[in-house]
């Protein structure tokens, strides 16, 4: 049981905005546990579906970045089925069922000033659909100079699929879109919000919503973000050129709901 109703509101801040912030909806014990399998996951030994992207990028610091970590640890699985995350995202889309899509560790190690380009989310995977959405769950406090995420309002509906930009500066994404506008300068052009986070905090955003997020400057404090991301109802397979490295995709139909043993249905509206 949620500790709380997602309100009408704020489902009509995420349907208007592309973006909504849920203050202290998961409790200590999940961070706890989430810091413990971050621990475990950074330790292990990398697969192909992790990337060291400062290293990438010749950069100072670390940002660890890895995906589909609940198929491989015990912890991450263990949130994605039996915490309150699947039924959130998918009360907040308006969902009556959420698939985890994946999940995704996003962690800026203090003294690493590496920037997450601007992007949507919804071009680098086999997916489509208004039902998408991150859920952006804190286990740091995470500010402005720690790489506090800012997101444009209402740029889920500006109707235009925009090139993905490779966060380890190694350009693989071959789908012709248009590229993602220079935002910075055009700042003043934009509505943008940036929410400062306590653990248990989260977000979360519509996979069409531009965003980005600073480095970490801070020498103090690390920012660990434990992402999943989920789908409703209306979303469907996508298969594409140029995609996000995933596992072998299952044997669905292009254009076929997405229930499947990778991306299996968690929560279910009774």
């Amino acid at each position: 049981m949620l500790k709380r109703a997602i309100t009408a509101a704020e489902i009509e801040t995420y349907d208007r905005d592309g973006i909504v912030c849920l203050r202290g909806l998961f409790d200590m014990d999940v961070v706890e546990m989430l810091r413990e399998a971050a621990e475990q996951c950074m330790a292990a030994e990398p697969t192909d579906l992790t990337m060291e992207v400062a290293q990438m990028r010749d950069r100072e610091g670390r940002f660890f970045f890895d995906t589909f970590t609940w198929l491989r640890n015990g912890l991450c699985r263990k949130f994605v089925h039996e915490s309150d995350a699947a039924e959130i995202a998918a009360r907040v889309m308006g969902a009556r069922k959420g698939n985890i899509f994946f999940d995704q560790w996003l962690i800026k190690e203090p003294g690493t000033p590496v920037e997450t380009p601007w992007h949507h989310d919804q071009p680098y995977w086999p997916v489509l659909g208004d039902q998408v959405c991150t859920l952006w769950l804190a286990l740091d406090s995470v500010t402005a100079d720690t790489g506090a995420v800012e997101y444009i309002k209402g740029s889920h509906r500006w109707g235009q699929r925009l090139k993905p930009e490779s966060f380890s500066g190694q350009t693989k994404f071959t789908e012709q879109l248009p590229p993602v506008p220079d935002i910075e300068a055009e700042r003043d052009r934009h509505d943008i919000v940036q929410f400062e986070l306590e653990p248990g905090d989260c977000s979360i955003h519509h996979a069409m919503l531009v965003h980005h997020a600073p480095g970490n400057t801070r020498n103090d404090r690390r920012r660990r973000a434990f992402v999943t991301r989920w789908a409703g109802d209306d979303a469907v397979f996508h298969p594409h050129d140029g995609v996000q490295h995933m596992p072998p995709f299952p044997d669905i139909p292009a254009g076929g709901p997405l229930d499947s043993d990778l991306w299996l249905v968690i929560w279910r509206a009774a």
